[in-house]
């Protein structure tokens, strides 16, 4: 089992989860054609691609899941609220399969576990996802964690976690303060200190790969994303992986 990011950030959004011929797509946030290159440089085709997974329907997450879709011939699974709101934007879709956020699923090689998440998405939800050996989460857009993410995310192989912004440079930024209290509220993005907060109560004995993602390019800065995750896992700093916002992260592998 493996898993990589496209890229992560305010201007767009994938990661690939991978285990033997079933390759999920979770988010598509890139065009048709930068998504195309985004897989090559990851050794893959459009053609690859066994499904679209969708957490919500901003657009960093969903504006290039229309074409993908469409070029692609994949399903796109999502909860009935993300579907509704998600229509306006992308046009119609070819294959199209609603999801219950508290009920789990396979695809292929991979078991897969939604939960729902705090964001102000119509329907939001995050991924869990098992190839019976191992497991890895890919969670962000959220505005605070939960109990029920705590029972369910300790003892992965690999987790990617947002880490959105440092609230000192949020709050000292240029962002007007409506965003400001958007980004920082109940319903927007995590910090690092929240994000590090929660990920130190989790059982992480298992854990072969962090990777710190949707990190904001205006509020947050690498080197504090790493410091407050090392701090929270007693790591160094250099063995927390960022997802940039253009590169994103080569293939992790999950022993």
């Amino acid at each position: 089992m493996r898993f990589a990011s496209l890229g992560s950030g305010s201007r767009g959004n994938a990661t690939l989860v991978q285990a033997g011929s079933t390759t999920l797509l979770i988010d598509c946030g890139f065009g048709l054609a930068d998504t195309r290159r985004r897989l090559g440089r990851l050794g893959l085709e459009l053609s690859d691609l066994t499904a679209i997974l969708l957490t919500h329907e901003h657009g960093d997450h969903v504006a290039g899941v229309g074409p993908v879709a469409r070029a692609g011939g994949m399903p796109v699974w999502a909860t009935p609220g993300t579907l509704a709101a998600l229509a306006p934007q992308v046009g119609e879709l070819p294959h199209v399969r609603t999801i219950n956020c508290h009920a789990p699923w396979e695809i292929g090689d991979l078991s897969i576990t939604p939960f729902p998440v705090p964001h102000d998405g119509r329907e939001s939800c995050q991924y869990l996802l098992s190839d019976g050996a191992r497991r890895f989460a890919a969670v962000t857009d959220l505005g605070h964690t939960t109990a029920h993410m705590a029972a369910l995310l300790g003892g992965c192989e690999g987790l990617l976690f947002e880490c959105n912004h440092d609230r000192d440079l949020l709050l000292g930024g240029p962002y007007p303060p409506s965003l400001k209290r958007r980004v920082d509220g109940y319903l927007g993005h995590l910090s690092n200190a929240a994000a590090a907060a929660f990920i130190g109560g989790l059982d992480c004995r298992r854990l072969q790969h962090f990777v710190a993602a949707h990190l904001s390019e205006q509020n947050n800065r690498p080197e504090l994303a790493q410091a407050a995750m090392a701090g929270a896992l007693g790591c160094g700093a250099d063995w927390i992986a960022v997802a940039d916002q253009d590169l994103g992260i080569d293939w992790c592998e999950l022993a």
